[in-house]
């Protein structure tokens, strides 16, 4: 018996790691004839786990999906990379994750072997997850992502109440291309047909109207990199104010401060890189480039320099007030003190 049982686990591995198997490849790996393979995918199927068989010469097994979920086999590294993807899903803005996570979880550890405990158990234990306090951004409901998951999936026409930034109401009606996720927050990618053209929608946002439909032939999209497009969006186009700055370090390093949401980088050379972001203000838009703490030359528009004059200005008149002198300009620095437009020679 359990030797038999033995040889169903192995045959179930095998058949979840392979798209199609042949009867005779599935004998000569287990060991046994044909006709014993025959047995023994019957048994899986009384189990719950829908094989499919293909007759013919060609013919084989495959592993397919059922209606209820039958229980999965993981080697040692899947197990370990399940606990700890388990661990930190609740820090991802999908809404209710995190309860749902905690219960499977529970389930997974509660059959691990001690190995692999100690192996999920240091991981957690060293590793520091760097997240924002505070509840998730833009929280999700997962049923909404999955019905636009398939209504991308199947092309089948959206539509639904949308709010914006600002707080208005509009009815939109799309072509679903694709679902972007970026720190914490869920884009949808869609043709707007009322306005005939591309636009991103977070999902938070939205409000399914259905019936949905009806089926639509999939458009070319909007650029190949998706990800840099949706993060152009929210970081540019969103705002009146744009800006392009030179920063002088590589892109590499650059990279590791601005986030796709605040902007976008391209190399320009190798010890520059460009960034391109937007702002409500001038003024908000030197706060955020100061705070990455790089050099920096401003590229466009020539009134971002004024501002940042004005900042210089007021940084200057704080400092004063408060007893530190300000930066002295070139004509000032060969002056002793005391001796006002003097070189100090007497």
């Amino acid at each position: 018996m359990s030797e038999t049982s033995a040889r169903l686990l192995r045959l179930l591995s095998l058949l979840q790691a392979h798209r199609e198997w042949s009867g005779a490849e599935l004998a000569d790996r287990l060991g046994v004839t044909p006709r014993t393979v025959r047995r023994d995918v019957d048994r899986l199927r009384e189990l719950g786990y829908p094989v499919n068989a293909s007759p013919g010469t060609g013919g084989g097994y495959q592993l397919g999906a059922g209606a209820e979920l039958p229980p999965l086999l993981l080697d040692d590294d899947e197990a370990v990379a399940v606990a700890v993807g388990l661990r930190t899903a609740a820090g991802q803005g999908v809404e209710g994750i995190g309860e749902t996570s905690v219960r499977a979880l529970a389930k997974l550890e509660q059959v691990l072997p001690h190995r692999l405990r100690r192996r999920v158990s240091a991981l957690n234990a060293f590793t520091v997850p760097m997240l924002r306090s505070g509840p998730p951004v833009s929280p999700v409901d997962p049923a909404l992502l999955t019905e636009l998951a398939h209504l991308c999936r199947d092309a089948e026409r959206l539509r639904f109440d949308y709010e914006s930034h600002e707080g208005a109401a509009s009815r939109r009606t799309v072509e679903p291309h694709r679902l972007v996720c970026t720190e914490r927050r869920w884009y949808l990618v869609a043709w707007d047909v009322d306005r005939a053209d591309w636009r991103t929608f977070r999902a938070d946002r939205i409000t399914p109207r259905p019936p949905h439909g009806p089926r639509f032939t999939p458009r070319e999209p909007p650029a190949e990199d998706l990800a840099a497009y949706v993060s152009r969006g929210v970081s540019t186009r969103a705002y009146a104010t744009h800006s392009a700055v030179r920063l002088l370090v590589p892109l590499r390093e650059a990279a590791e401060r601005v986030s796709p949401s605040a902007g976008t980088l391209e190399a320009d050379g190798e010890e520059a890189c460009v960034l391109r972001s937007g702002a409500a203000s001038l003024d908000v838009m030197v706060v955020h480039i100061m705070m990455l703490g790089l050099p920096f030359e401003v590229l466009e528009p020539a009134e971002l320099t004024d501002a940042i004059r004005r900042v210089r200005d007021r940084l200057d008149a704080a400092l004063a007030r408060t007893g530190e002198p300000g930066p002295r300009t070139a004509g000032e620095a060969g002056r002793t003190p005391g001796t006002p437009g003097g070189s100090g020679a007497g």
